[in-house]
């Protein structure tokens, strides 16, 4: 194993590279741009031997490496924001043919307004197209869960597609210092590439994406929510088998400082590294508080979430996604939901948006306000915790005269 610095897009290229796709379809989009460009002067230069397709959006992207996959090679893009929003109709065509595509998914904002800045709005708003979706703390992650996807996706079991999300600029642009294998424990730990139950074959042709009655239909589906109910269990020991192979170790949901825990605050995404700063700062300060850091958002991990959060007072839940018609942000409903039938006080904060930090300060507020909440020195919380005083200003809104 050697170490090398790399920001958040050059690792996932790296990984796909080591994984040994043959063909690549990306369409560069901010802060995605570099992958799309790195795996092109990869193939060019004959380090990767792939064909590389020139596409007119990420509609076409995902097209193509949906039908290249089928065809029976691992194929790879990635994209971020709208370019996710514009695959939407081809992130159902991929699940539902049990294509395990892995992709890269640099989380930015989805406009209006137009950002180019991270929040998981982009990602969020496909969590129910039957896609696992993996969220990554650091670069090494980004690297180490496309190694684990691969394997995961491609289980006999579970063959659905995987996004791998990252912080836009927070980790695709942040330059960290990473451990990369040697390819040859890559090539064991992974394999190679066989497609399964549907592929493109002259030999032994066959229907794909055809028009499916209502007799069938349903049970189609159902077999997907079994292979995500499978991924839970496949994952882990995909995690288990890594540890392992590279002594890294990982989980699904991690505990942080839980164990005796009054107040846990739940979230995702680079922003856990912070939040396991403001642990130790508070642990310092003999305040009883511990992070759960959700890796895997899809499947959901609920068995996992009342494991580590049961027998706590107050719950936090922090999303860098607005959520705007619920009563609080996704992962805030699907916490919610897993610990239905346990008493316990469980709050929604949003912040992060449109590549807003997510600071020491803001993370160490919430802790306060679920101590005082759980103590019952208050009732209410800020929900919208990074929230300018001036907010209705920013923008002209119409107001009664």
């Amino acid at each position: 194993m050697t170490y090398k610095m790399m920001d958040g897009n050059l690792a996932a290229v790296e990984a796909m590279k080591m994984a040994k796709v043959q063909v690549v379809s990306a369409y560069p989009i901010t802060p995605q741009s570099n992958i799309a460009e790195k795996l092109s002067d990869l193939v060019a230069s004959g380090e990767l031997k792939a064909e590389y397709i020139r596409v007119e959006s990420e509609h076409s992207a995902l097209s193509v490496a949906t039908t290249a996959q089928l065809a029976g090679v691992r194929a790879a893009t990635a994209t971020a924001s709208n370019g996710l929003a514009l695959m939407h109709e081809v992130l159902g065509m991929t699940s539902g043919n049990r294509v395990p595509i892995v992709m890269p998914v640099v989380n930015r904002g989805v406009a209006a307004p137009w950002t180019l800045w991270c929040e998981h709005g982009d990602a969020m708003a496909e969590r129910d197209m039957g896609w696992m979706q993996f969220y990554c703390e650091n670069v090494q992650e980004v690297f180490d869960l496309i190694l684990m996807a691969y394997k995961a996706a491609e289980d006999k079991d579970v063959l659905t597609p995987a996004m791998v999300c990252l912080d836009g600029f927070f980790l695709s642009h942040s330059m960290q210092k990473i451990v990369v294998p040697k390819q040859e424990l890559v090539d064991n730990f992974i394999g190679g590439y066989k497609s399964q139950n549907t592929y493109l074959d002259t030999e032994d042709p066959m229907f794909i994406c055809d028009l499916t009655g209502s007799e069938e239909y349903t049970e189609m589906k159902y077999q997907q929510k079994v292979a995500m109910d499978n991924a839970i269990g496949v994952i882990e020991q995909v995690q288990r088998e890594f540890e392992e192979r590279f002594g890294r170790k990982y989980s699904i949901v991690e505990g942080y400082r839980t164990e005796d825990a009054d107040v846990v605050l739940v979230a995702l995404g680079s922003m856990c590294g912070t939040g396991k700063h403001v642990v130790n700062k508070l642990r310092e300060k003999g305040k009883k508080v511990g992070l759960a850091k959700v890796t895997v958002f899809r499947p959901f991990p609920a068995e996992k979430i009342r494991e580590i959060l049961s027998g706590t007072r107050c719950i936090g839940v922090f999303d860098r996604s607005a959520g705007i018609g619920g009563q609080g942000g996704p992962v805030w409903s699907e916490v919610c939901a897993a610990m239905k039938d346990i008493s316990c006080d469980i709050r929604n904060y949003t912040g992060g948006l449109g590549g807003r930090d997510v600071s020491p300060d803001n993370i160490e507020k919430i802790f306060d306000e679920l101590l005082e909440i759980s103590q019952g020195k208050r009732k209410n919380h800020t929900a919208w915790i990074d929230l300018k005083e001036n907010a209705m200003d920013i923008r002209q809104v119409i107001k009664n005269v």
